[in-house]
């Protein structure tokens, strides 16, 4: 079945050699094979200022980079989030752009439906690749993965997305080639598959 995938790379650095570059472009190659539709956005590219007050988050109108955001998390039936692991969870700069996007009216609404606010981006999917210099079990299980965690439950599942698959890749400073070469083999199947 064709899905639309959107594809955020939140790598702040613009340098092409970081992996998580390597890895978005071979999930994208590998949907555009499996014949589903793809949007792309890579943080490093954009600009666009800091929320600092609730009143901001609440009522200030999101920038044009922020609007395409949101539509392409509209447009998409399955997301595609990569990022490196900084300080045991994702960027300053991933994650002011998800707190700009992930607004009330847009990610869910004011008005509850019982004790909870209305979903407003239920029926998705998402696959997040988190990349790391430490061996990936010891961030799982020691650290209890709690920067990915607070992702997928208090952005994401709060949104209503649904099926949410996690890849963890440690050691990115140490991968040879052929260990490389099996990652990106593995992001491209998952694009093929949109898993």
């Amino acid at each position: 079945m064709t899905k639309r995938i959107f594809i955020l790379d939140g790598h702040p650095d613009p340098a092409n050699e970081r992996f998580v570059h390597a890895l978005a472009n071979s999930y994208c190659e590998g949907a555009k094979e499996g014949k589903h539709e793809v949007l792309t956005m890579r943080a490093a590219n954009l600009t666009f200022p800091m929320l600092r007050s609730q009143y901001d988050y609440e009522h200030e109108q999101p920038v044009d980079v922020v609007q395409t955001c949101q539509s392409a998390l509209n447009w998409a039936t399955h997301v595609v989030i990569l990022y490196p692991l900084w300080l045991g969870t994702m960027p300053a700069f991933l994650k002011s752009l998800l707190e700009q996007t992930f607004r009330p009216g847009f990610a869910f609404s004011n008005e509850s439906s019982g004790r909870w606010p209305v979903k407003l981006l239920s029926g998705k999917s998402a696959r997040i690749f988190v990349t790391m210099g430490m061996p990936a079990p010891l961030y799982r299980w020691f650290f209890r993965a709690h920067g990915v965690a607070a992702l997928r439950r208090s952005i994401l599942r709060f949104a209503g997305f649904g099926v949410i698959r996690t890849t963890f890749i440690g050691s990115v400073g140490n991968l040879d080639r052929k260990r490389a070469e099996r990652w990106l083999a593995r992001a491209r199947e998952y694009g093929r598959r949109a898993k």
